[in-house]
């Protein structure tokens, strides 16, 4: 037997799952792994940028259907890259904007946002 990931989910599921992640969270990361777990270096590092300034946030992981998720969250931010982090609804990037942001001495307040 062959694994397929995402077989038993929907887009739409995906879509709202998306959709309700986004709304209901101050910061949310969607992310290949979880935060006590990244499966890739990209999430690893958003996870300790987001860590210094924000200690609740939410992460979802992607893995399970991450071609449904890609696309769900390319309707939300025009990327289908991931990591991609959220705050107040607002897309504001993936790792490498996070890391920019804290290198300038913004991402606290982007966080905070």
């Amino acid at each position: 037997m062959t694994f397929q990931p995402g077989a038993d989910m929907s887009d739409d599921e995906v879509r709202a799952r998306v959709d309700d992640a986004i709304e209901s969270n101050d910061v949310v990361l969607f992310m290949k792994g979880n935060r006590l777990m990244p499966q890739c270096g990209y999430s690893q590092r958003a996870v300790n940028l987001i860590s210094q300034y924000v200690d609740e946030f939410e992460t979802i992981d992607v893995l399970p259907a991450l071609d449904q998720y890609r696309s769900a969250l390319e309707g939300h931010s025009g990327w289908e890259t991931i990591p991609q982090t959220f705050v107040a609804g607002e897309f504001v990037g993936g790792s490498d904007i996070l890391a920019e942001l804290d290198e300038r001495g913004e991402l606290e307040a982007t966080l905070d946002a």
